[in-house]
C-alpha cells in the first residue's frame, strides 16, 4: 500500500472514499464534516437526526457523492465519546474502516488525521495510529491459495493534513506506523506459514534477509557449535527431529559502545507435537505457531534497525521442532543446560522452557543489560488471561512496568502475574537441580520460575504470549490467524529506553 501525507482539504481530494470522524454525542458538525456535508445538500446531516449515524465506536457509515464531491464515496467512521478516545481506538476504528472498504473493491482512499487534538493526541500520533490501523487491519495471509481474491487490495492511502505546519509531524508518524505495522505483519506472516515451509533453516533464512536489508549482524549456530557451548536444553528438544536446529543470533548496533542495552529473547519451536508426551489430535495443526516468539523478536528487531535509536540490541532465537521419534527426549531423562543446571525432564511437552533456557544463559553470557524473552510458554496462561492480554513475569519491577507501558501505547494489554519463591517449590526435584514441570496448579508462574533459574540477577521480563499470539476472529486491527504481538510492544520499550540515553 502506498501512503502519502499532503496538506489540503479532504473535501477536494479524489478517491474512491474519503474518510472523516465522527463522536459520539457530537451536538452539531464543524470543519472538514460540516464541509462535507454541505456539499452532500445535508445528507450526512440528515443521518444524524434519524438516528442511523450516531458516531459509536467503530460505528462506519458509507455515502455515494454522486458526482458532488471528486471522491466516489464518503466514509462516516465512529470514534466513541470524544473524552475516551485514545490512539489505540483510532487504530482499531482505521482498521475496520479499511477492511470494509477493501472488500467493497475500493482501491484507493483519503482521511483525515483521525483523532488528532483530541484527548492529547498530537497529529504525529495520530498519523501513526491511521497507517498502523490500515496496514495492520487490511492484512490477509494467502501464500498457499491458488484461487483468485474476491477482491482487490487498497493501493493508496493519503492522510490529508488541514495545517501545514503539521506536515512533518504527520509525515514522522507515519512513517513510523509502517515501519511498526509491516513489522508486525511480518511476525504475522511468519507464524501463519505451516511448518513444512516454516522449519528452523527457513527462520535462519528469513533472519539472514533482515540482516542484509537493513544492516544487522548474524550468527547462527549449527549443532556442532551448541554442543561446545553446552547448550543441553536446546540440543535435548532437537534430538526427536530431522530438521537440524539453529541458534540465530541478531546484532542491532546503534549504540557508541559494544555493551548490549537490550537482548529480546524468542522461543522459536516450529512445531511442537509435545514429543513423547504427545498432545491430543485436536488443535494439534494450531501448534506451528509456537515459534511466535521467535518471529516476534526477529521482526522488531528488523524495525528498530530501520528506526536507528541509539542502542544496541540482540536478538536471540532458538528454533527446533519438538518431535517423536526413537532418538527423542524421554520423560525422566536429564539435560544439562549451558549454565550447567541439571534439568529432570517430567513432561516432553515443556520444551520452550528448555530451549530458552540456553538462550537465557546466553544472553548473560554475552553481557545483556536487560532482558525481555518471548513465549508461547503455557496454556496455563492462555486459561487465565484469555486472549486478550499477555502475561508478564519478571525480576525486576522497574523493567516490568516499562514493558507494561510500551504494550499499552502499542495497544497490546500486559497483565503483570506474581513471582513468588514459594512457587519454587513446585519445580524442585529429587534427581537434578530443577523440574521442567511444576505440576498442574499456577502453571505459568512454575515455568516462568524455572526461566528466572537462568537469568541469574540480570533484570528480566518473561512475556508468555500462549492466548495473544493468534486470534481467532477479526476484531479491530486483529485479523483471524496470527496477531505479531508483541512485536509493537518490543519496539517501543527500545525506543523508550533509548530516549533515555
Amino acid at each position: 500500500m502506498e501512503i502519502k501525507v499532503i496538506v489540503g482539504n479532504i473535501a477536494e481530494v479524489e478517491a474512491g472514499a474519503i474518510i472523516v470522524n465522527f463522536f459520539e454525542g457530537t451536538p452539531h458538525l464543524d470543519g472538514d464534516i460540516a464541509t462535507i456535508d454541505k456539499a452532500l445538500d445535508g445528507v450526512i446531516s440528515q443521518l444524524i437526526n434519524q438516528g442511523e449515524i450516531k458516531g459509536k465506536l467503530n460505528e462506519i457509515t458509507i455515502i455515494h457523492s454522486l458526482g458532488k464531491l471528486p471522491a466516489t464515496r464518503v466514509v462516516i467512521t465512529g470514534l466513541g465519546k470524544q473524552q475516551e478516545l485514545s490512539q489505540d481506538r483510532v487504530r482499531g476504528a482505521m482498521a475496520e474502516t479499511c477492511r470494509l472498504l477493501q472488500q467493497k473493491g475500493i482501491d484507493s482512499i483519503a482521511t483525515v488525521a483521525q483523532g488528532a487534538g483530541v484527548a492529547g493526541i498530537s497529529p504525529e500520533s495520530a498519523a501513526q495510529a491511521v497507517t498502523e490501523g490500515a496496514l495492520l487491519g487490511v492484512y490477509s495471509f494467502r501464500r498457499h491459495i491458488t484461487k483468485e481474491a474476491e477482491h482487490g487490495e487498497i493501493k493508496r492511502l493519503t492522510i490529508v493534513g488541514s495545517d501545514g505546519a503539521n506536515l512533518p509531524g504527520l509525515q514522522r508518524g507515519s512513517d513510523k506506523g509502517r515501519v511498526l505495522a509491516e513489522a508486525a505483519n511480518l511476525a504475522r506472516d511468519m507464524v501463519n506459514e505451516p511448518a513444512n515451509y516454516m522449519t528452523p533453516s527457513h527462520m535462519a533464512e528469513v533472519a539472514a534477509k533482515l540482516a542484509e536489508n537493513y544492516g544487522l549482524e548474524l550468527k547462527v549456530l549449527e549443532r556442532e557449535q551448541m554442543q561446545e557451548l553446552g547448550m543441553g536444553g536446546l540440543l535435548g528438544v532437537a534430538q526427536g527431529s530431522r530438521q537440524p536446529p539453529k541458534f540465530i543470533v541478531l546484532h542491532y548496533r546503534g549504540g557508541a559502545s559494544d555493551e548490549i542495552d537490550m537482548a529480546l529473547v524468542g522461543k522459536g519451536i516450529t512445531f511442537d507435537s509435545g514429543g513423547i508426551s504427545i498432545k491430543p489430535s485436536e488443535g494439534m495443526a494450531e501448534m506451528k505457531g509456537d515459534m511466535a516468539g521467535g518471529a516476534a523478536v526477529m521482526a522488531a528487531i528488523g524495525a528498530l534497525a530501520q528506526l536507528k535509536p541509539k542502542v544496541n540490541v540482540v536478538a536471540i532465537i532458538p528454533a527446533t521442532e519438538n518431535l517423536p521419534s526413537e532418538n527423542a527426549l524421554k520423560p525422566g531423562d536429564i539435560l544439562t543446560a549451558m549454565n550447567g543446571k541439571t534439568i529432570e525432564i517430567i513432561s516432553t511437552d515443556a520444551e520452550g522452557r528448555l530451549i530458552l533456557a540456553d538462550a537465557l544463559g546466553y544472553a548473560r553470557k554475552i553481557g545483556a543489560k536487560f532482558v525481555v524473552d518471548v513465549a508461547t510458554l503455557t496454556g496455563a496462561c492462555h486459561v487465565a488471561l484469555g486472549d486478550i492480554c499477555s502475561g508478564a513475569f519478571g525480576n525486576n519491577q522497574e523493567l516490568v512496568d516499562r514493558v507494561i507501558a510500551a504494550g499499552a501505547e502499542a495497544g497490546e494489554l500486559i497483565w503483570q502475574m506474581p513471582m513468588y519463591d514459594e512457587y519454587k517449590e513446585q519445580i524442585k526435584s529429587d534427581v537434578a537441580d530443577i523440574k521442567n514441570v511444576g505440576g498442574r496448579y499456577g502453571g505459568a508462574i512454575t515455568a516462568a520460575q524455572f526461566l528466572a533459574e537462568f537469568v541469574g540477577d540480570t533484570p528480566w521480563v518473561h512475556l508468555d504470549i500462549a492466548g495473544t499470539s493468534m486470534s481467532e476472529k477479526e476484531r479491530a486491527y486483529l485479523v483471524k490467524g496470527a496477531t505479531g504481538v508483541p512485536v509493537r510492544t518490543l519496539v517501543n520499550l527500545v525506543l523508550s529506553l533509548a530516549q533515555e540515553r
